[in-house]
C-alpha cells in the first residue's frame, strides 16, 4: 500500500481562516470603510495632537494593515489635514465632522482608526497606551463611581470628604 506524500501533507494542514470584514462608519453615514478581521492592534492614544483632534481625553485606535483596509462609501467626503511637523495625516468627515483616520509617515503600511467607529468586534483589545506622560490630570482612571441621586443614568466620584473635628468632646 503506497502513499502520497502530497495528499497526507495536505489532509493535516490545518484551513487557513478567511479574514471577515468589519464595518464602521461616520457619524453621519455619508462614509464608511471595513477592515480585514483581526485588526492589527489596538491602543490608547493620549498624546495632545489626538486630545485636539478628538476633543476628548485620549483617543483608542485600532490599527490595520494597509492592504486589509478598504473605503467602501463616500470617499469624495474625505477631508484629510497633514501635520507636516508630526508627519502625520488625520481625516475627517466632511461633513460631520468625525475623525476617521490616522496615518505616520514612518509607518507607511498601517492606517489607524478610532476603535468607536466600528459596529462590531475588532479582534484586538487596546493593551498599550501611548504617550501616557501626557495623561492629564482631569482624565477618569478608574475611580469608584456612585449613582447621582434624581439623576438616572448618571454617575460621579465622590469627593474626598474631610473628617470634621469635634472640639466639644475634648474637655
Amino acid at each position: 500500500m503506497s502513499q502520497n506524500p502530497e495528499a497526507s501533507a495536505a489532509a493535516k494542514r490545518k484551513p487557513v481562516a478567511t479574514a471577515k470584514p468589519v464595518a464602521g462608519r461616520c457619524l453621519c453615514g455619508k462614509i464608511c470603510f471595513e477592515i480585514d478581521y483581526p485588526a492589527r492592534w489596538a491602543w490608547h492614544d493620549h498624546s495632545s495632537a489626538t486630545r485636539r483632534a478628538h476633543g476628548a481625553a485620549y483617543a483608542t485606535y485600532v490599527g490595520s494593515w494597509r492592504k486589509r483596509f478598504r473605503v467602501t462609501k463616500g470617499t469624495a467626503g474625505i477631508i484629510r489635514f497633514e501635520d507636516r511637523l508630526a508627519k502625520s495625516t488625520r481625516s475627517f468627515c466632511g461633513r460631520c465632522g468625525t475623525p476617521l483616520f490616522y496615518e505616520r509617515a514612518r509607518s507607511p503600511h498601517m492606517v489607524n482608526i478610532p476603535r468607536a467607529l466600528f459596529s462590531g468586534r475588532t479582534g484586538r483589545q487596546p493593551l498599550y497606551h501611548i504617550a501616557i506622560e501626557e495623561l492629564q490630570e482631569w482624565t477618569y482612571t478608574g475611580q469608584p463611581l456612585a449613582p447621582l441621586k434624581g439623576f438616572p443614568g448618571v454617575v460621579w466620584q465622590r469627593s474626598k470628604k474631610q473628617k470634621r473635628v469635634d472640639n466639644d468632646g475634648l474637655f
